[in-house]
């Protein structure tokens, strides 16, 4: 990419969208494009190819999805594949038939099988059973990669996939019912440490292990390959270790300063046992993780102390 690049970043308020954008910024890209989801529907075909005819951007970062939790994703089954089917299906297309340089499409780690043997290496996918909870939204972000994949071998478009483990950072989702796990937890402390309560409610038996990757090290990452690379293959991005939903807990309660106690709800679902990401080869590649989980927590708080949770 150069810095006069016209680079449309899809998803540009979302905790990913956002981060890219910063990074863009601060390595001095200024052409940057984006579009509100009131200004542009991106399940809707024609207003997408519209777009990208008006606009003819050169790179393209697909990190426009609907996202949620485990109980979100649960419940609005229907919604989270058919939605992001749309979007992927609209954009990847319209950048192939605008002749878009290249295009980086954001997968998600819970495209692997459930029971998935650890660490988690790229070619493990479509190996296996998903976790039932999110297989719609699986389902979605296999396909928009399987699209990446046919679009270079039919057309030789320059599209690549990457695969972030979870997430958290600036811009993240807090709501109650719609988070991520690492936001429930956050707002959990914050409303507990205003209140002066003496429990907090962990869903399952905090046993599961989840890997955690800063959004602004995404980001850096993401930036990294539209520079460096152009192939087929995919690449997981994350930081190499894990942490169960226990240890997480055990990190903020430090943090924060609370004194109080856990309590298990047994009827939620712990999800997939163990997510941890194998991510050698992007490090091969010459890229690593700069923020470490207990930095990423520390900043989290900072990020959020005057913000009053309900």
């Amino acid at each position: 990419m150069n810095k006069t690049d016209k680079i449309y970043v899809a998803g540009h308020l979302g905790m990913v969208g956002s981060a890219i954008v910063r990074k863009l910024k601060q390595e001095g890209f200024q052409n940057t494009i984006f579009k509100t989801s009131s200004e542009l529907d991106l399940r809707n075909q024609q207003a997408v190819e519209n777009f990208f005819q008006k606009e003819q951007p050169d790179y393209v970062f697909l990190s426009a999805a609907k996202v949620g939790g485990i109980l979100t994703n649960n419940i609005y089954r229907a919604e989270f594949i058919y939605d992001n089917l749309m979007i992927e299906l609209n954009v990847i297309n319209s950048a192939y038939q605008n002749i878009v340089k290249k295009l980086l499409f954001l997968g998600s780690s819970c495209i692997y099988p459930k029971l998935s043997s650890q660490p988690i290496k790229e070619e493990y996918l479509l190996t296996g059973e998903l976790e039932s909870t999110n297989e719609p939204y699986a389902i979605a972000k296999i396909a928009g990669i399987k699209l990446c994949e046919s679009y270079r071998r039919q057309y030789g478009a320059d599209f690549i996939s990457v695969m972030p483990s979870n997430l958290y950072g600036p811009n993240d989702n807090y709501d109650a019912q719609s988070s991520h796990l690492f936001a429930s937890f956050i707002r959990k402390f914050k409303i507990a440490k205003q209140n002066n309560s003496s429990i907090i409610e962990i869903w399952g038996d905090g046993s599961p292990k989840r890997e955690f990757l800063h959004v602004d090290d995404l980001a850096d990452a993401c930036f990294f390959l539209m520079q460096n690379y152009s192939g087929e293959e995919i690449f997981n991005v994350g930081t190499g270790s894990d942490v169960s939903v226990l240890e997480l807990a055990d990190l903020m309660k430090k943090e924060i300063g609370f004194r109080g106690e856990y309590t298990f709800d047994a009827s939620k679902p712990n999800g997939t046992p163990r997510k941890w990401m194998d991510v050698s080869k992007l490090e091969a590649l010459g890229w690593k993780h700069k923020i470490s989980l207990k930095e990423g927590i520390k900043k989290v708080f900072e990020d959020v102390k005057d913000v009053s949770f309900d």
